[in-house]
């Protein structure tokens, strides 16, 4: 039967999930830092004004619109006006290198390039190489500030101008609305895209997960949402709209510093999602000790969440549990949420649960296979990796096609993670592929190490990695922070908490690392994670022949 042509042919589109702000809290409050607070009707009259400004630039369908600035209300503006009109949002990573950033704004053919005057220093070094960029406009942040470089003004002198009527068109649900580009891997960085379809079925499929539970962290409407991901990293995580449909209380943080905690009793800020570094320097800061952060809830991802880490957060009352997904998958595929049947577990127990890598979406298929592509059995022992089909996935690297048909080998995205699928269903990874350790012939789980010395109570961070020996392949090798500076018993109780993981049979005594190096600082990617090539170079250079 053939759709008639009568009827509306309702698209999937962006614009569809906006309409919603104007009438169901048009009093609510969005917040950015200290500097500026509006309502959710102002947002609305914003964002057609955005669109009004853009298309006085010549920005058409199709084109692209690059943002560089912190966390801000002008980026959750820029989430929506943009892919409204067809054209594209290129949320820059800021935290590139000089040559990456140049190379990222040519690769995406951006047309109108938006800029926090923070960024005015990198945007010198690269702008004689421009190729498309037509247009620059800037964010002064209410400061006395003007850019050495020609602009077309600053962005809210311009926004005042304009008019907030703008009539958002119907296009095909399967427009590209959004690109960013993945780091960590070597080479340039990859453009990855995804259309109004994928990013509405996120949203709406989100909003349902997160209401339908209510242990650990349920979000709903009676929420004030700060983003502690980055607004230029995979939607922050698609939370912001999540957070404009279900009409919450929104704070943005701006570039993040000391302001976070202050925000975050200030607004009693109840949700929150973060790589597992950022919680670590809440909670692990003494100087937030005497706060209360028992109405905090918080979604952990991008990185492992340590079981030691989880427990700190957990005895300070902070509700918390994992979630998992990647650049290429929009990003949520599962959630560590808790059963019904679990809400009554003790702590251990739940400690356990919420520490897992998750329980699958709705409409997420996650399979563990074999090299050859076989389906494996479920259990602990049935490890292999993680091949996944949602409806968010994109499909594929701009412009870079046999990276796009390796990434779909098969039909199915290849994560490049390494883990099993529990009995009961739940997910958790034990490694990456490129970081599990291969010692005699046996796989080592970086992370599962990890986990286990993080429950060392004299340890800040840690992280592990192989390196080359010549008898066995590879062996384990820990960087470890402590706690306290001059602990010099630190790696003896780093190996006493591993002993106890061995006698409990959760390890073999091999597995434990041949050394502990003591650092003051665990190198970071430019989104958070803890940066294992960079680590692998630095025992090279530093410790190999030490």
């Amino acid at each position: 039967m053939k759709f008639p042509n009568y009827a509306y042919d309702y698209q999937l589109l962006i614009k569809h999930l906006f309409e919603r702000v104007r009438d169901w809290r048009p009093n609510q409050e969005i917040i950015y830092r200290d500097k500026f607070s509006y309502t959710y009707l102002d947002f609305y009259k914003r964002v057609h004004k955005l669109a009004n400004l853009l298309k006085s630039l010549g920005v058409e369908k199709g084109d692209m619109v690059a943002f560089m600035d912190w966390d801000s209300h002008r980026y959750l503006e820029a989430y929506f006006a943009v892919p409204m009109m067809g054209a594209i949002l290129h949320t820059i990573n800021v935290r590139l290198s000089p040559d990456q950033l140049l190379y990222t704004i040519n690769h995406a053919e951006d047309k109108i390039l938006v800029i926090h005057k923070d960024f005015e220093p990198l945007i010198k070094k690269v702008m004689g190489g421009f190729e498309t960029v037509k247009d620059i406009i800037f964010i002064s942040d209410w400061e006395d500030y003007k850019p050495d470089f020609d602009t077309v003004g600053e962005y809210e002198e311009l926004l005042e101008s304009q008019s907030e009527e703008y009539e958002f068109p119907d296009f095909d649900e399967n427009t590209v609305a959004t690109t960013f580009y993945t780091t960590g891997t070597t080479g340039y960085p990859k453009g990855v895209f995804f259309t109004h379809r994928q990013l509405v079925l996120h949203t709406i499929t989100a909003i349902a997960q997160f209401g339908a539970i209510t242990e650990p962290t349920p979000f709903n409407q009676f929420d004030v949402y700060m983003p502690l991901t980055p607004m230029f990293h995979v939607h922050a995580w698609g939370v912001p709209y999540i957070a404009t449909v279900m009409g919450v209380k929104q704070v943005y943080p701006g570039r993040y510093d000391d302001m976070i905690v202050k925000l975050i009793l200030q607004h009693r800020v109840t949700f929150s999602h973060c790589v597992p570094t950022i919680l670590q320097m809440i909670v692990g800061n003494p100087a937030t000790a005497k706060f209360d952060f028992s109405f905090w809830k918080v979604v952990i991802g991008g990185a492992a969440l340590p079981k030691g880490l989880a427990k700190s957060a957990m005895e300070r009352g902070i509700k918390i549990m994992s979630g998992y997904g990647m650049s290429e998958t929009a990003p949520i595929l599962t959630l560590a949420v808790l059963r019904p049947d679990d809400m009554d577990v003790d702590f251990e127990t739940k400690l356990d649960i919420v520490t897992k890598t998750g329980f699958p979406e709705p409409l997420v298929y996650i399979k563990v296979v074999d090299e050859n592509m076989n389906e494996l059995p479920r259990g602990r022992k049935h490890v292999g990796e993680l091949v996944v089909r949602a409806p968010w996935l994109t499909a594929g690297y701009f412009k870079v096609e046999e990276k796009s048909k390796e990434l779909w080998r098969g039909g199915w995205l290849h994560t490049g993670d390494i883990g099993y699928k529990d009995e009961t269903g739940y997910i958790k990874i034990t490694d990456r592929l490129k970081d599990v350790i291969k010692t005699g012939g046996e796989w080592v789980s970086s992370l599962d190490l990890e986990n286990m010395i993080s429950q060392c109570p004299s340890v800040a961070q840690v992280a592990v990695i192989g390196v080359p020996d010549d008898k066995w392949g590879e062996r384990p090798v820990a960087f470890v922070i402590p706690k306290n500076a001059d602990d010099k018993g630190i790696e003896s109780a780093c190996r006493n908490i591993l002993l106890t993981f061995v006698e409990a049979g959760k390890i073999e005594k091999w597995a434990i690392p041949d050394r502990f190096i003591i650092v003051d600082d665990i190198p970071k990617t430019s989104v958070g994670k803890i940066d294992k090539k960079v680590l692998r170079k630095i025992y090279a250079e530093k410790y190999a022949k030490g």
